[in-house]
C-alpha cells in the first residue's frame, strides 16, 4: 500500500504542478485564448500523457510493489489483467506486465479523451445558450476542470469497489454503454438545445440562491447592498459540472472495460481531462466540421460495452488490449476521415 501511495502522491503533485503552470499560462486576464496557445498546451498535455506511458513501461511494476512472483500472480489475478506469466524468468514476467499496464493505460486514455470530444460540443452550446463572452471562457473552464478531477476521483475508486465486491457488474456497464452507444447513433442528428432558465441546474440554484443577469466582469458573485448574487458565469459552471458528472457515466465504466486496475482509470481519466481545456479552445471554431465524429462515438461505445459483455469469449480466443485500441483509433480515425471528405452541405457552401 506504501507504494501505491507513493507513486500516487507523486503524480497528484506532477498534476498540481503543470496545472499551476497551464492556468498561469492561460488565466492572466480575461481574454480570449489563441489557437497557437491552445495548440501548444493541448500538444504538451498529450507528450506529458505519453511520457507517463514510457514511465509505467519502465516502473510500472512499482506502482503495486512487484518484486516476486507471488505478488505479481495476485496483482494480475486481482485486476483481472489479461497476461501470461513464465514461471522460470522473473524479469521477463515484470517487463509483459509492465507492457500490459502501459497500453491499457494508453487505451484508457484515447477512449477519454475521444469521449471528451463529445463534452466539447456540449460546451460550446451551454456558453452560446448562456450568453457568456468568449474572454470568460477560460475562467469557467479552470474551475471545470477542477472540479471534474475530484468528482472523477470519487467515481473512480467507487467503481472499483463495486467491482471488486460485486463482478456481476460488468455486465451492467457492459448493457448500459451499449445502450448508450445505440440512443446515440440514434440521435446523431438531432439539434441539442439548452434551455437556460428551465435547466434542472438552473431552477435548483434559483430556487434555493440569489441569482442576477449581470455578469458584473466575469465575476462568479455579484454583491449588491450586501446581498450576494450568483451570476451567469457560476451558473454554466453549475451546468458544466454536472453535465460532466453525466458523461462520467459512460467514460468511467468504458475504461474499465480496458482495465480493471483503477489506479491506471485514475491515471488515463485524468490525463485526458487534463487536456479538455486546451482542446476545446483549439476545436471550438471547428468542431461542427466533424459531423461524422457522434457516429464514431457511438460505434465505439457500443464496441465497447460489447467487449465488456463478451469479455470472457474473447479472450478465449486471444483478444487482446491491444486489438481494443487497434479498433478504437481505427474507428476515430475514420470517422474523422469521412468528415472531411464527405463535408455537410451547409459547410460546403459557406
Amino acid at each position: 500500500m506504501s507504494h501505491e501511495l507513493l507513486f500516487f502522491g507523486g503524480f497528484i503533485i506532477f498534476i498540481v504542478l503543470m496545472l499551476a503552470i497551464d492556468l498561469g499560462l492561460f488565466s492572466k486576464s480575461d481574454k480570449p485564448v489563441s489557437l497557437k496557445a491552445a495548440a501548444i498546451m493541448s500538444a504538451i498535455w498529450v507528450l506529458f500523457a505519453l511520457a507517463f506511458g514510457l514511465v509505467l513501461y519502465f516502473w510500472g511494476n512499482e506502482l503495486h510493489n512487484v518484486h516476486d512472483f507471488e505478488t505479481l500472480k495476485q496483482v494480475v489475478a486481482k485486476h483481472l489483467h489479461n497476461i501470461k506469466i513464465n514461471e522460470n524468468d522473473l524479469a521477463a514476467s515484470i517487463q509483459t506486465y509492465n507492457a500490459n499496464l502501459t497500453i491499457e493505460y494508453l487505451t484508457g486514455y484515447v477512449v477519454e479523451y475521444a469521449l471528451s470530444v463529445d463534452n466539447i460540443f456540449v460546451m460550446v452550446l451551454l456558453f452560446s445558450s448562456f450568453g457568456i463572452p468568449e474572454k470568460y471562457y477560460h475562467k469557467v473552464l479552470v474551475w471545470g476542470i477542477i472540479g471534474a478531477i475530484l468528482l472523477r476521483c470519487i467515481f473512480i475508486f467507487v467503481g472499483a469497489a463495486l467491482i471488486a465486491k460485486f463482478g456481476w457488474i460488468l455486465y451492467v456497464f457492459g448493457a448500459f454503454l451499449v445502450y448508450t452507444g445505440i440512443n446515440m447513433y440514434i440521435t446523431r442528428n438531432k439539434e441539442e438545445e439548452v434551455d437556460p432558465q428551465n435547466h434542472p441546474v438552473v431552477k435548483f440554484a434559483s430556487k434555493y440562491f440569489k441569482v442576477t443577469p449581470r455578469l458584473d466582469q466575469g465575476k462568479f458573485f455579484h454583491v449588491e447592498n450586501g446581498v450576494k448574487y450568483m451570476t451567469p458565469l457560476f451558473l454554466v459552471l453549475l451546468v458544466i459540472e454536472f453535465t460532466d458528472l453525466i458523461f462520467a457515466v459512460d467514460s468511467i465504466p468504458a475504461i474499465f472495460s480496458v482495465t480493471k486496475d483503477p489506479y491506471i482509470v485514475f491515471f488515463s481519466n485524468i490525463f485526458a481531462v487534463l487536456g479538455l481545456r486546451s482542446m476545446f479552445f483549439l476545436l471550438v471554431n471547428i468542431i461542427h466540421k466533424f459531423h461524422y465524429l457522434k457516429v464514431g462515438l457511438a460505434f465505439l461505445l457500443i464496441f465497447i460495452g460489447a467487449k465488456m459483455l463478451l469479455h470472457g469469449q474473447l479472450e478465449a480466443i486471444g483478444f487482446k488490449t491491444i486489438h481494443s485500441l487497434i479498433i478504437i483509433i481505427s474507428i476515430l480515425v475514420i470517422s474523422v476521415i469521412a468528415s472531411l471528405m464527405f463535408p455537410k452541405k451547409e459547410d460546403l457552401t459557406q
